[in-house]
């Protein structure tokens, strides 16, 4: 992607900072000017006329889901939907153009499958795993009409996982399923350029992954023991793997979405003993959306050599202010596993993935423009720091997690 191709979207978010007297003039241009890798988002594949649309931007689409009170930002008719409209145009385009008009140069794509429409010098792969996890009759997990449709979609993504690795059957034993079914699609999805493994966990269950024996698990996988107890095994084996295999591991660490979510099970501390156990320390676990509400707890979970975190969705529903306190915190702290991303997304015909991105966008750019300049104010960091860090946040700090060029 050439300079002149980011032109015009970073001078529209650099007069946004501009705007703004809380940044600094250097820093806003500074921030304006990067070629951003975006760590998390669901971009969706361009469809011709009479075509079915895609499905495949989300394991567990929450397009429709039972209704709930939206954040006022991201309703119809709100100022920033109608700036993104007016910014964005006429939405037919490619995905590598929407990612040139949001000052973007990399987007981690979190799809079920990529395809031609995502270059892979601007698209970066990271598939679902949430299914292997329950390989077993999941009616006794279903409470509400959500986890009704999410694990009707689990499962038939596991039938999918289960006819790509040539296996037409539930395996008799545990290791014929982890070998036959879950090594192997992971390996496929290593070897289709993935560079991480997504578990959107916190919608289907609490994140609380225990450390159960193998005995427990087989034990369930015949029927007489704890569910749970295999769904933790199951985890544990495709985090190690997945640390083996060079893949990082994301969560969903945040309120998500739909009136029946949660909150309280996606509190990242209920997987501190897994962050503390020595046999995952060389798996990289990436804490997606930042864990709002608990954000402060992240923040204390950043020490942990093998825990990174970035603010997708933060940025498309917060204020940038707001965003700013949030981030000035992390940066404070340990700045070199803070990473820029989106979560861009089609919430709604009014509010695609590519007007969702350009909010977020804007946002994580001013939020972030806020929190240096206070940082640089407070006598904290000098000017060449602040530059650093805006490079570490925007891009730098993805590159060393994923080693990219």
């Amino acid at each position: 992607m050439t300079s002149l191709k980011l032109a015009v979207p970073a001078l529209l978010l650099l007069a946004g900072c501009r705007r703004d007297p809380q940044v600094d003039s250097r820093i806003a241009a500074e921030i304006a000017n990067i070629q951003a890798i975006d760590n998390h988002a669901h971009p969706v594949r361009p469809t011709a006329g009479g075509e079915a649309p895609d499905m495949e931007f989300d394991a567990l689409p929450v397009d429709n889901l039972e209704p709930q009170s939206d954040p006022a930002r991201v309703r119809s008719g709100a100022p920033e939907v109608v700036e993104a409209h007016q910014a964005l145009g006429m939405r037919a385009r490619t995905p590598a153009e929407v990612l040139d008009k949001l000052g973007i140069g990399i987007m981690v794509a979190n799809r079920v499958a990529m395809g031609s429409s995502f270059p892979p010098d601007r698209f970066l792969w990271v598939p679902y795993a949430d299914a292997l996890m329950y390989p077993l009759a999941n009616n006794a997990m279903i409470h509400n009409p959500d986890q009704k449709a999410f694990f009707a979609l689990e499962e038939k993504l596991l039938q999918r996982y289960y006819s790509e690795s040539g296996v037409v059957a539930r395996p008799a034993t545990l290791d014929e399923y982890l070998t036959k079914v879950v090594e192997a699609t992971l390996e496929r999805h290593k070897q289709g350029g993935a560079i991480a493994e997504k578990f959107e966990m916190a919608y289907l269950r609490p994140l609380d992954i225990s450390n159960p024996s193998k005995a427990q698990a087989e034990a369930a996988w015949s029927g007489k023991g704890d569910y749970k107890a295999l769904q933790d095994y199951i985890f544990r084996f495709i985090a190690m793997a997945c640390g083996r295999m060079g893949m990082a591991v994301h969560f969903h660490s945040n309120a998500g979405s739909g009136s029946y979510f949660n909150v309280a099970g996606v509190n990242p501390m209920l997987l501190e003993p897994l962050l503390d156990d020595p046999s995952l320390r060389s798996t990289k676990f990436v804490f997606l959306h930042g864990g709002w509400p608990y954000t402060r707890e992240l923040t204390a979970l950043l020490t942990k050599p093998n825990v990174y975190l970035d603010f997708s969705n933060q940025d498309l529903y917060m204020y940038p202010a707001a965003l700013a306190q949030i981030l000035r915190e992390w940066l404070e702290f340990v700045p070199e596993k803070v990473l820029f991303a989106t979560d861009a997304y089609p919430y709604s015909k009014d509010l695609g993935w590519e007007e969702s991105g350009y909010i977020a966008a804007k946002t994580g750019r001013e939020a972030l423009g806020i929190a240096l300049t206070g940082m640089l104010h407070d006598g904290e960091i000098g000017a060449d720091r602040a530059s650093e860090i805006a490079r570490m946040v925007m891009r730098d700090n993805a590159r060393r997690l994923y080693g990219l060029k």
